[in-house]
């Protein structure tokens, strides 16, 4: 059963976002880590970059699969998660702490009250 923190909103594409302020840092689920497993490559935006929403944010490798991570908010990406970069196992490690991707300011604040809450997620799951 994966990990679904309460506060955070999520994607039907596995992306988790928490909000602080006008700033919201992104990452991918616990869900989703398992599904892909092992992280061997990340490739995160560049900071500065405008991105909307559900525009390709960053792509990650498992020994499993490639996928794309997709930007649930339009915005500037105004940080990236360095160590992620030189370690993307990080994400599978903890994926709602220190296995982030990126923190994107917002251009428009109501667009995480359009995401999923907690419980919404879990159904999407199945759990």
């Amino acid at each position: 059963m994966s990990e679904v923190p309460e506060g955070l909103h999520y994607t039907k594409d596995h992306e988790w976002v928490k909000v602080e302020d006008d700033v919201v840092t992104v990452g991918i689920t616990d869900h989703a880590q398992e599904e892909l497993t092992e992280f061997v490559y990340v490739q995160l935006p560049k900071k500065g970059v405008q991105v909307k929403k559900g525009d390709v944010l960053a792509i990650v490798e498992s020994v499993k699969n490639t996928a794309d991570v997709y930007a649930p908010v339009s915005g500037e990406v105004v940080d990236v998660d360095a160590p992620v970069d030189d370690d993307p196992a990080l994400i599978n490690r903890s994926p709602y702490e220190n296995g982030w991707l990126a923190k994107i300011k917002m251009s428009d604040p109501s667009e995480p009250g359009k995401l999923m809450d907690a419980a919404a997620y879990r159904k999407h799951i199945g759990e």
